[in-house]
């Protein structure tokens, strides 16, 4: 079984999808969301709620956002 990051400390619900991203994109997924304040995590919620299999944070505007500005 390939390695994954434990997203359980962030208590929020993470698409399987992101489970069969490499380790290194799994990172900054983890990395992007521990950032998120009270708002934007609510935000993400609604949008991965309402959105459902679709919804690919990897892709998503507040993702591509943050990383730009971590590059």
């Amino acid at each position: 079984m390939s390695e994954q990051v434990d997203f359980e400390p962030l208590n929020m619900k993470i698409p399987e999808l992101v489970k069969s991203y490499p380790i290194e994109k799994q990172r900054e997924i983890f990395q992007y969301l521990s950032e998120l304040d009270d708002l934007n995590k609510k935000a993400y919620e609604i949008a991965a709620d309402h959105l459902g299999s679709s919804f690919n944070i990897y892709r998503s505007n507040g993702f591509k956002e943050w990383k730009n500005k971590h590059n």
